[in-house]
């Protein structure tokens, strides 16, 4: 789908289901959106982008828009008109184009490529969606994965086989590659023994040695406990997982552990 910002540019979105989703096609997801706003970089003023776009979407659409006599190309070029005018974005149109991805949840090559596009001045971000179903109710909570001020901590060497997180004693290392919680345990940022608590929930387990958590005698992964007590398809783990003596979520020691580590206090 396209949108226009207020600078009177076209926003282009592809929205994925999930991580799988991404990995399973032919085409990368980053440049499945490359290919397109290329094609639409050839647009140079509101008439062609309404004839070749705007107006067939309200013709598919027409019980949608209030179209009276006007034509589809007619309501298309006074609405466009309209929001470019509102915006004193008319001599702006299209100079550049935009691009978000949008998903539940990305793969590392994904990421990695966006970072290093946005280092090198294409305007493209990751929005990670995650639903969420409370009383009956659906609720998305958004986190805007990219862009950062820094895209080091993103990109992806493929010629290393050994990942930096497998030595916390190196120095600078990276924020977004936030350690999982056998890295956690190895580390003794957290330690086996230690109760993990649901978060607003009463119920709790045993962090075991392997990252597992022992529940009433079942041992299971803590994702697949939290998943089941929330009743949710997916969850952010170490948002919900609780470490009961801190009172602090395991997402929340984590970060402070990787800032202590790049402030040197490790």
């Amino acid at each position: 789908m396209i949108a226009f910002d207020n600078n009177g540019d076209i926003v282009l979105i592809e929205i994925k289901r999930d991580r799988k989703d991404i990995e399973n096609r032919k085409e990368s997801f980053e440049f499945q959106a490359i290919r397109y706003a290329a094609s639409y970089a050839t647009i140079k003023d509101p008439e062609d982008l309404v004839t070749k776009i705007y107006a067939p979407y309200i013709d598919k659409h027409r019980r949608d828009f209030d179209i009276e006599s006007l034509t589809s190309f007619e309501l298309g070029s006074r609405k466009l008109s309209a929001f470019l005018q509102e915006h004193n974005a008319i001599n702006s149109f299209n100079q550049k184009q935009r691009i978000i991805l949008v998903a539940s949840d990305f793969d590392e090559q994904t990421l990695s490529a966006v970072a290093w596009l946005n280092s090198n001045n294409v305007d493209m971000s990751c929005i990670k969606l995650t639903p969420y179903i409370i009383a009956e109710e659906v609720y998305l909570n958004v986190e805007k994965v990219l862009p950062l001020n820094e895209y080091d901590d993103y990109f992806v060497n493929f010629l290393e086989k050994s990942s930096p997180l497998s030595n916390p004693k190196i120095k600078n290392i990276s924020r977004r590659a936030l350690p999982k919680i056998d890295s956690m345990l190895e580390w003794g940022v957290v330690k086996a023994g230690e109760v993990i608590k649901a978060k607003d929930f009463p119920d709790e387990g045993v962090l075991l040695a392997n990252g597992n958590i022992l529940v009433n005698d079942t041992e299971q992964s803590m994702q697949k406990w939290l998943k089941g007590l929330y009743g949710w398809s997916s969850i952010q783990t170490y948002v919900f997982a609780i470490h009961k003596e801190s009172g602090k979520s395991l997402s929340q020691i984590r970060h402070e552990y990787m800032e202590s580590m790049d402030a040197g206090n490790i």
